[in-house]
């Protein structure tokens, strides 16, 4: 009952936070001030996140299992570098007005799956680049990012731990093909979502010409495609170096 009290209480702030997310962005829009239509973009997601939520808590019949304290400093110390991969580890690239990056942010964001699950790592990735983007000269793309390395995150730790188990003992190969795929697919999702959603954001939401938001996406896909080789060499060779050390000392969470 407390539970459901308590979730009903979540509810009701987050719906208080997607109405005044939605005001802002009506008048934000209106005024045409992107960085201030940005941030308004990402109070509205956060009142949704935290609505879905509240209601999930309020109506669900499962019993919720405490969490970990040690879940919570991993995924702190995940988010804390991915913001270090997105912000100082990168290469900008100007296209006109705008620009895009190679980083290593989504490098941090799939090995926080692999490490302490999707929900966890999906978390870690769209807070700390989201921050990244917010204070950065990427403010504008923040809503953007937060969704999709969020997505990144579930897919692959849907993958390598509702798939393959990978928390479970395995043999080394087992480990290093499940390691790799569940990075691919993540990844694989990237460069499609990537492009695709951020020309339908700069073009329908931010109001970027047609002809300069395809020229973005076409760049876009490039450096995601990039950013992904990247992120599922460097992440699997990270966990596969880890997992061993990781398990000895009972810090490998059983997914």
């Amino acid at each position: 009952m407390k539970d459901k009290k308590t979730g009903l209480i979540q509810a009701l702030i987050g719906a208080v936070i997607l109405i005044i997310g939605i005001v802002l962005c009506v008048n934000t829009y209106i005024v045409k001030g992107n960085k201030a239509y940005a941030f308004s973009l990402l109070v509205t997601i956060l009142g949704i996140v935290i609505l879905i939520a509240g209601l999930y808590r309020t109506f669900s019949k499962k019993e919720r299992k405490p969490v970990d304290a040690k879940v919570i400093a991993q995924a702190a110390l995940c988010a804390a570098l991915c913001y270090v991969g997105a912000t100082f580890i990168k290469i900008d690239i100007p296209v006109g007005t705008e620009r895009t990056m190679f980083h290593f942010g989504n490098v941090f964001c799939v090995l926080a799956a692999l490490l302490i699950g999707g929900e966890w790592g999906g978390l870690a990735g769209a807070i700390g680049m989201t921050i990244s983007d917010l204070s950065t000269a990427y403010v504008t793309s923040a809503p953007k990012t937060f969704i999709l390395k969020l997505c990144i995150g579930l897919i692959v730790g849907f993958v390598a731990h509702k798939l393959f188990h990978l928390s479970k003992e395995h043999s080394a190969k087992y480990v290093t093909v499940a390691t790799v795929v569940s990075s691919i697919c993540g990844m694989a999702f990237n460069i499609v979502a990537d492009p695709v959603v951020g020309y339908f954001y700069k073009t329908y939401l931010l109001g970027v010409p047609q002809d300069l938001a395809k020229t973005l996406a076409k760049i876009g896909a490039i450096t995601t495609s990039v950013n992904a080789v990247i992120a599922v060499i460097v992440a699997s060779i990270i966990y596969l170096a880890l997992r061993p050390a990781m398990k000895k000392l009972n810090m490998l969470r059983d997914l």
